[in-house]
């Protein structure tokens, strides 16, 4: 036997010689080539799968070594794609491997180039990505099965349009978002200060918001603290001036600048705010000086101390005093005033009862920390990532990655965006954040726990990704086999008992915005076709209202049509994007218009697009029957209102005679009535008033006297 049929035997045993051959010229698209990813690609080349596309736009980190077994400690900062391809290539010479190092999104990653694949395979830890895959499979209708993990958790769920539901049919929880205020002024946890760090205070350096107004003014709309923020967009407008020095080749000193702007002005802008901090520990300027010459020492609450005495603000005492009740290692009773206080710091002196952290000494029973030849602490952590930083190490940090970043810029780049596998953006953000912790009394981070946290990193273990990638392809070769009755939804859950639970699929959800639209291909030049030209093609003799949309934006409805004479780039609808055509009675289900390119061969002189064919026709919508109101509805004694027939000929029916009271009726109602409390005419009568039937009843006593 040949080594070719060799490497093939057991495959070809188990698949069956029908499905083996034809795996051999199944086209898939892989997306993602990480923890998943690599356990996949080296379970589809095994199985024979001919030609594999795979594309990720990420590049190897250090931390990816210990599950990603595809990549070796060389190729750290490379491709993912290039690299796994070149690896897995070897594990079966007869697949062909096309890697692809790009984003996903990206607009030539069309409606037709999904089309050319006979099945997707996602392994991504990216919800945006994963929604945008989905929506591209349902469009192009590509059978796609998705998968993902945390931990010891994973769930693999196989899609096709029509048959099962879709990955947006169930809604996914939206990650955790926290207020304006909080972030920006009043931080409590480290996640906050990371938050700032990472989204604030890099957009705001490095990056295109310079004001920062649309968030602001999104967060006044919520109700937040309306001195807050008038204080907060003196604070963006501040930023402008230290922008500038770090892109100014003269400036040298552009750190510091940043450094005391943050962390120095900007708090003691805040602390002015009297009311804010009546039921908050308020924060701490720090001073750049003061901590390069190592006369500021962190405590472990988070404030610090200068040469033994506390370097707070005066309204930091609340905090001291309250950490002093729950912590045994407390800071002074009598904290000093800071430099720009009425009293002198010099004066304050630490209670002899409670000394600072930093005076402290070792405990007998515990050996100090033995430095090495080089400086390193005998014992520490091996990583350096996973090292406790000081104070004066962060900002060192602080500085030498602003440096960095601004050498970045001043060399030619626009902006800069936070990435976790970039060393000089985590560097800033871990010493950012943690000198702000700092500055708030909170807790600092290591480098590593920085990265996980502002990198919305998932756990991982090589177990789990095996067992998923392995779960994938059996489900994949459902979907080609058609054999779609026993496709299943798997999860891998925490129990031993029953670590793997299957579930049958669910049909689509009717209410779902991707799998239940109508999706078409419109091939056309967006810088000569015209907005209401396309729609009126797309529906043809269809007179209904309609409204159109891009994404979120609005391009037209029956009201307003001024974009109608619009060309479609001028909109900035282009390849990739989708127009969404709504019924405005809600009669038919909405419309998803892809846009591809026109052929190559199109004539110039031909129509700007190609209408598809057939045009799409969306089928009507069920409406849904109105809940019975909550109280039934009243018989009306009223007799209805006549109605006339086809002759105009109104039928009335007799009126119901009145069935005269019997003897014994007669009696009764008699007696109730004397039984009863006396009519008003009676009670009338007893106090001396005669109540009349009408004008013309006449008074037979004279002494009687007419009352209007």
């Amino acid at each position: 036997m040949s080594t070719a049929k060799a490497r093939t035997a057991h495959a070809r045993a188990i698949l069956g010689p029908e499905l083996h051959d034809q795996l051999s010229s199944t086209r898939v698209l892989l997306v993602g080539a990480g923890g998943i990813g690599c356990e996949l690609l080296k379970n589809i080349v095994l199985t024979g799968f001919g030609e594999i596309t795979l594309l990720d736009l990420d590049t190897i980190d250090l931390s990816n070594l210990n599950r990603q077994f595809l990549f070796k400690k060389k190729d750290v900062k490379q491709s993912k794609a290039l690299v796994a391809a070149q690896t897995a290539s070897g594990f079966n010479p007869n697949v062909r491997i096309i890697p692809i190092h790009d984003n996903i999104k990206e607009p030539q990653y069309d409606i037709q180039w999904f089309q050319k694949f006979d099945i997707v395979l996602n392994a991504l830890d990216n919800l945006d990505a994963r929604r945008h895959v989905n929506k591209m499979c349902m469009a192009a209708r590509v059978p796609l099965v998705e998968s993902g993990t945390a931990g010891y958790l994973g769930q693999v769920q196989p899609l096709l349009m029509d048959r099962t539901e879709c990955f947006d049919c169930i809604p996914k929880a939206t990650p955790k978002t926290f207020p304006v205020c909080t972030i920006r002024s009043t931080p409590s946890q480290p996640i906050h200060c990371i938050v700032w760090s990472k989204s604030y205070l890099m957009g705001q350096l490095f990056g295109e918001d310079e004001d920062a107004v649309g968030e602001l003014d999104e967060a006044e709309k919520q109700g937040e603290n309306a001195q807050e923020i008038a204080t907060l967009r003196n604070e963006a407008q501040a930023f402008k001036a230290v922008r500038n020095a770090l892109r100014s080749s003269s400036s040298s000193d552009a750190a510091k600048m940043v450094f005391q702007k943050v962390f120095n002005a900007d708090i003691k802008n805040l602390l002015v705010m009297e009311d804010m901090w009546r039921s908050r520990a308020p924060p701490t300027p720090l001073d750049f000086d003061t901590i390069m010459n190592d006369t500021v020492i962190p405590q472990q609450n988070g404030t610090a101390t200068h040469n033994g005495t506390d370097a707070v603000a005066s309204g930091s005492r609340r905090r001291s005093s309250r950490l002093a009740k729950s912590s045994a290692s407390a800071k002074p009773s009598s904290p000093a005033k800071t430099p720009g206080s009425a009293k002198s710091s010099a004066s304050a002196k630490p209670s002899a009862s409670k000394k600072p952290l930093a005076s402290k000494k070792p405990s007998p029973s515990k050996k100090p920390p033995v430095p090495t030849t080089n400086g390193e602490v005998k014992g520490a952590p091996a990583l350096k990532d996973q090292r406790e930083l000081t104070l004066k190490d962060n900002l060192e940090l602080f500085v030498s990655s602003t440096n960095r970043l601004a050498a970045r810029l001043k060399r030619g780049e626009d902006t800069i965006s936070f990435d976790k596998d970039d060393d000089d953006t985590l560097d800033f953000v871990t010493a950012s954040s943690n000198l702000r912790s700092t500055a708030y009394g909170i807790g600092t981070k290591t480098r590593w726990e920085v990265k996980e946290m502002a990198g919305n990193i998932i756990p991982a273990i090589a177990t789990t990704n095996a067992i998923v990638s392995g779960l994938i392809v059996l489900q994949a070769l459902h979907l080609l086999r058609k054999t779609y009755d026993k496709m299943r939804n798997v999860h891998l859950q925490f129990k031993p008992a029953v670590p793997l639970s299957s579930i049958t699929l669910s049909p689509p959800n009717p209410a779902c915005g991707i799998c239940r639209d109508t999706y078409a291909l419109l091939l056309c030049d967006p810088s000569r076709a015209v907005l209401g030209d396309v729609i009126k093609g797309l529906l043809g003799d269809d007179k209904r209202e309609v409204s159109v949309y891009e994404d979120k934006r609005v391009l037209s409805d029956p009201d307003w049509d001024d974009n109608n004479e619009r060309t479609l780039e001028s909109l900035n609808v282009t390849r990739g994007k989708f127009l969404t055509i709504v019924d405005e009675e809600g009669d038919r289900a909405t419309i998803s218009v892809g846009l591809g390119v026109l052929p190559p061969n199109h004539p110039a002189d031909a129509p700007s697009f190609i209408l598809p064919s057939p045009l799409p026709n969306p089928p009507k919508q069920v409406k849904p029957t109105p809940p019975p109101p909550e109280t039934p509805p009243r018989n009306s004694a009223k007799r209805p209102l006549p109605v006339e027939d086809e002759n105009g000929v109104i039928d009335l029916e007799p009126t119901p005679m009145k069935t005269k009271p019997t003897a014994n009726a007669t009696s009764k109602k008699r007696k109730a009535e004397e039984t009863q409390s006396p009519s008003k005419k009676r009670r009338l009568e007893e106090d001396g008033l005669v109540l009349m039937d009408g004008l013309e009843d006449g008074l037979e006593d004279d002494d009687c006297i007419v009352i209007d």
